[in-house]
């Protein structure tokens, strides 16, 4: 699934979180990678953390995803706030609120995730749906797509 939000959906989160600090930064660098999450997560992290070197084919913004998709999908608070925002998505609040929640799950489960990246990871949510992002898994190589095809 394409991690890319478009100029558009950056515009209106601008708008919505205009006096949010954290989020008006992830959005800046969304921006500069052209709504790209993967590698706007990756200049996020390095900001905050330095240098980070990860194995070959792995991705900061997967893993990211991998580890929050275990505790996001059985939270039901965060659930309903999401449901919450969907019926009202100009609500600066209810938008704010599913960041900082982001933040507050992901930490109690030992996951201390800043805001700004969190602001990256609820839009993507928010593009794709929660129910996608929950039973979504890694993408199938090519490789493994063509043996499945020739299977069949």
């Amino acid at each position: 699934m394409d991690a890319q939000l478009s100029s558009n959906e950056i515009n209106v989160a601008r708008e919505v979180l205009q006096d949010y600090a954290p989020a008006q930064y992830a959005l800046d660098v969304l921006q500069k990678h052209n709504g790209n999450c993967d590698t706007s997560v990756d200049e996020l992290w390095m900001n905050q953390n330095g240098l980070m070197v990860m194995s070959e084919g792995k991705s900061l913004w997967q893993s990211t995803l991998k580890v929050l998709r275990q505790e996001l999908c059985g939270d039901d608070g965060f659930r309903s706030q999401l449901k919450e925002y969907t019926k009202n998505p100009g609500s600066t609040s209810l938008l704010t609120g599913l960041i900082v929640s982001l933040v507050g799950v992901a930490s109690s489960y030992g996951v201390p995730i800043d805001p700004a990246i969190a602001t990256v990871v609820v839009l993507y949510i928010l593009k794709i749906g929660l129910n996608i992002f929950c039973d979504y898994t890694d993408p199938v190589s090519d490789k493994a797509a063509t043996l499945l095809l020739s299977d069949q």
